[in-house]
């Protein structure tokens, strides 16, 4: 199957949100193929229209694409997505989810997708919108080798970092628990916010300081310094929701693994805390205001 993929001449993008319009740009103007995107929105599809991004239905893109890119906010709607796609997928196509979604899923997608001559990559990506924007993400692949040598060239367009992971699925265990240890850290900086405020050390002062000792960390320089200290949290973020659904997915590895992990689900109790409090749409480092509230 991988040895017959074709050529990539045509993408197909489908989910342009805040990460997935700048990489979809990126394709546009680096790869320098004909890009076709869809999204239930019209303002991203207008803002890709410079950059020669033509829109386009999921069947389209399936009966045109010879890689379909997908950045979807989840599994349940990477399954939706693939149900519109899959009556028009030949052989010789590829699929590639940069969503994160569960591993379980992402292995039963490749399965069947194998058996019909279709190659598939999980290939969830990580850092921020900021990264996104530059063509700076860390790409994490799972795909056979040479599904992953096929799409290596589409991947570096939005990406400093690809690495293949190992087969499919090894790529959303990567992701699911890189975004394990960034919430755990983020809960862990607003706890020492919280002790230093009670004690006469502003969190301005704490966290640079923190930062040129062995306590420092890109959390700490990103979701720490530019959210946390000044208690700015937007939305259009990477929303406390979002959050919750990847630590589910960390929570799941867990219970099939049979290991127990309490940190992970102290986290999850004080996610769901800043969901009840109402800021479940907020950038989720705003677990700060239900740890040190104001």
């Amino acid at each position: 199957m991988d040895q017959s993929l074709r050529p990539i001449v045509t993408l197909g993008f489908i989910g342009l949100g805040v990460m997935g319009e700048p990489m979809c740009g990126h394709l546009a103007r680096r790869l320098g193929r004909t890009v076709l995107a869809h999204d239930r929105r019209g303002e991203p599809l207008a803002r890709l229209a410079k950059d020669g991004v033509v829109a386009a239905s999921p069947a389209e893109i399936a009966a045109r694409a010879d890689a379909i890119l997908l950045s979807l906010p989840d599994g349940k709607a990477v399954e939706s997505v693939l149900a519109e796609l899959e009556p028009g997928l030949r052989a010789g196509q590829c699929v590639i989810d940069t969503s994160t979604s569960p591993v379980s899923l992402a292995r039963a997608i490749g399965a069947r997708l194998a058996a019909r001559g279709v190659g598939f990559a999980d290939a969830p990506v990580a850092r921020t919108r900021e990264a996104a924007s530059r063509g700076e993400l860390s790409i994490m692949v799972g795909a056979t080798e040479a599904v992953f040598a096929h799409i290596r060239p589409v991947l570096d367009t939005m990406g400093t970092d690809v690495t293949h992971c190992g087969p499919v699925g090894t790529g959303q265990v990567v992701k699911i628990l890189n975004n394990m240890l960034v919430f755990q850290n983020t809960a862990a900086l607003a706890e020492a916010i919280a002790l230093g405020r009670r004690n006469g050390v502003a969190p301005d002062v704490l966290l640079p300081t923190i930062a040129k000792g062995s306590g420092d960390s890109f959390v700490l320089r990103s979701h720490g310094m530019k959210a946390m200290v000044p208690r700015v949290f937007p939305e259009r973020a990477f929303s406390t929701r979002y959050a919750m659904k990847d630590l589910s997915y960390a929570l799941d590895l867990a219970r099939e693994a049979g290991i127990e992990v309490p940190g992970a689900e102290l986290t999850m109790r004080r996610l769901r805390a800043a969901e009840a409090a109402g800021f479940g749409d907020a950038y989720h480092p705003v677990v700060l205001n239900v740890i040190d509230p104001e």
